[in-house]
């Protein structure tokens, strides 16, 4: 992967802008957004250069100090910013080099620049990923013994042909490989019944996380920068101008944001894309705990149950899913510790959401205590039988699963220049996630082919209004189906 510089085009200082209504279309009442302010549309237009530092409006900074909002701004109040913002409007030409800025390096945001390479365009990748790529695509490795955990997206399916001809791929290079561990539905007190084996399920080979590193490791066209926050999105002289806490970041034709949540929300909430950020603010996201631990002894079957590597959880409120990560990695076989991941109920989630960046040691343990408790449960086991863990760790997913979609593959604002791809428009699993990327970059390639003349003709999904997704508190998979020949079973998959 090589590291590009950018060439900055010579083009002329912004010298007018030029405010006018933009009607836009609401939403249904039922889908409790805060009721919408005139949005204006900001109209920029060049001119001859200027030595002085314009601001946006043209004028010379002044040293007038601005009080800065805090890290934990109220809902509201990024809400009520998002629907007063101006809407920003380009009228520069496009580039003849585009250099496109992707915010989030989950699957939609590695496959959106996989993607833009096939087509001929460059863009920079940024995560916050302190270990690597990949957002809930996440691999946790503790040394020395080393122990193993999956602590986000368990496995995927495939059912549209343009994923299976990814998949393949990484099969043929060795990135994935299908698990034919037993996986099925667990009721609380140890019944058990296994799914069949028609579904292929595919896992990544060293852990979810390797699959994220290795999508692009044979690109010349992709810039990867993490760990890095980007913080505020400003539109200045006909480019993105991207920083992280007023540490510039570099300046792109058109923008990505790859993955959702407060953040997203935060970053958006003054970024000059009123209509894109209105449809990141009507995204429902439910909250998840995951729950490593690793033990000694393989834990107890259930008498007469069949001996499972990952379960789908029913009838216990603390806890949704269990998968036996060693075996799943390493094989059954393997002599090393037994790493399980255990996710909680999003109803469970709910109630014992707390600030996921500083996590209280007094709720820590209470989610650990109540999850291992529903584990006995699920295994039918006596209250305070279970061994403990030797080493266990909690983590909050905040933004984890949608509760509610568009159901279409981006989101597109043209005069904005800037897009938003994610599992969540289409469902909630990895293959929508990578639909979700490929869909978008192809959409851009084609404006910027077009040379961005017929703007309006490429404006998608800002005004599409979002259903409920059924099963939203544990995800989807396609296929899976219990032995009693029950519908579709809506199964986690934890992923951006």
């Amino acid at each position: 992967m090589a590291t590009l510089v950018h060439s900055i085009p010579s083009i002329s200082f912004l010298s007018s802008l030029t405010l006018q209504p933009l009607k836009i279309k609401t939403h249904k009442k039922s889908l409790s957004t805060s009721r919408s302010e005139p949005i204006k549309t900001l109209t920029c237009t060049t001119s001859k250069p200027n030595n002085k530092s314009p601001t946006m409006d043209g004028r010379k900074p002044t040293s007038k100090k601005t009080r800065k909002s805090s890290y934990g701004t109220s809902r509201r109040s990024v809400l009520k910013k998002t629907f007063i913002q101006e809407q920003v409007t380009f009228t520069s030409q496009l580039s003849s080099d585009p250099h496109v800025g992707i915010i989030g390096g989950g699957m939609a945001g590695l496959l959106c620049a996989l993607s833009l390479e096939k087509r001929g365009v460059k863009s920079t990748v940024f995560d916050t990923g302190i270990h690597g790529l990949g957002g809930r695509m996440g691999t946790r490795v503790i040394d020395p013994q080393p122990l193993i955990f999956d602590h986000a997206a368990q496995f995927f399916t495939v059912s549209d042909p343009r994923f299976s001809e990814l998949v393949d791929d990484w099969l043929d290079k060795g990135l994935v490989r299908q698990w034919q561990g037993i996986i099925g539905e667990l009721e609380v007190g140890g019944q058990f019944l296994p799914f069949p084996s028609s579904t292929p399920r595919y896992i990544s080979v060293n852990g979810m996380r390797s699959l994220a590193d290795s999508i692009l490791s044979q690109t010349c066209m992709v810039d990867v920068v993490r760990p890095c926050w980007i913080s505020k999105l400003e539109p200045f002289n006909g480019m993105w101008h991207l920083s992280e806490n007023g540490k510039p970041c570099g300046q792109f034709d058109i923008i990505v944001i790859a993955h959702n949540g407060k953040c997203a929300n935060r970053l958006l909430a003054s970024s000059g894309l009123p209509l894109i950020a209105r449809q990141m603010k009507t995204l429902g996201l439910s909250s998840i705990w995951a729950l490593l631990a690793a033990f000694e002894d393989p834990l107890p079957i259930p008498t007469g149950a069949t001996p499972f590597e990952g379960a789908f959880v029913k009838g216990v409120d603390s806890l949704s899913w269990m998968g036996n990560n060693s075996a799943k990695l390493l094989g059954s076989k393997t002599n090393s510790p037994h790493c399980w991941t255990f996710f909680s109920t999003a109803a469970y989630g709910k109630r014992n959401k707390v600030p996921q960046e500083n996590i209280p040691t007094a709720t820590a343990e209470k989610v650990k205590t109540g999850m291992l408790e529903g584990v006995e449960a699920a295994l039918g086991l006596p209250k305070d039988s279970l061994q403990r863990p030797f080493y266990s760790r909690v983590q909050l997913w905040g933004a984890a699963l949608p509760t509610n979609t568009p159901g279409i593959p981006c989101i597109f604002d043209p005069q904005g220049r800037a897009g938003i791809c994610g599992d969540w428009l289409l469902g909630s699993n990895l293959e929508s996630a990578a639909l979700s990327g490929m869909a978008l970059a192809n959409h851009i390639a084609d404006y910027l082919r077009s040379g961005g003349a017929r703007p309006e003709e490429f404006a998608l999904g800002l005004n599409k209004e979002f259903q409920t997704l059924e099963g939203h508190d544990i995800g989807q998979f396609s296929g899976l189906e219990s032995s009693t020949g029950a519908s579709p079973v809506q199964a986690y998959q934890l992923s951006t």
